[in-house]
């Protein structure tokens, strides 16, 4: 095992912040965003950042983790600007304007992103082109950026 078999990562670590953006991209543009782990393949990985594209790749081929894939099932979802502004317009103290609703948007997604934090797997089943293997997942850095 080892090199050119994914089956060999045991252990898969992710920064806070690769993490963090590789969800938020999928939630908020067109493209797909990875946490990608590159061979030469061995027990403990880096996965780090990627977004998938029309590349061709040589053999080996790295691993694709969807970030989704690292998170619980109850980790919190992303706000939309709609929901901010319905919460704005639903509070009888507050004034709907543009400015506040950007303000409280901003404050929504950080919270967000700092919530994904404590939603992060201890281990995950991560597919590679050999078969699934379930992994350790390790967060690196505790703050998104």
């Amino acid at each position: 095992m080892g090199e050119a078999d994914p089956t060999a990562i045991d252990g898969v670590a992710v920064t806070a912040s690769d993490l963090v953006a590789a969800l938020e991209t999928n939630r908020t543009t067109g493209r797909t965003a990875v946490l990608r782990v590159t061979p030469p393949f061995s027990a403990r990985m880096r996965a780090r950042l990627h977004v998938e594209g029309a590349e061709g790749y040589d053999e080996p081929r790295p691993v694709h983790i969807p970030p989704r894939t690292l998170v619980t099932d109850d980790a919190p979802s992303y706000p939309t600007p709609a929901e901010t502004e319905d919460i704005i317009r639903a509070d009888p103290e507050l004034e709907y304007t543009v400015e506040r609703h950007r303000t409280r948007h901003e404050a929504a997604v950080e919270r967000w992103r700092r919530g994904l934090l404590d939603a992060v797997r201890d281990r995950a089943t991560v597919e590679t082109p050999a078969g699934p293997v379930t992994v350790d997942v390790s967060l690196l850095g505790d703050t998104p950026e």
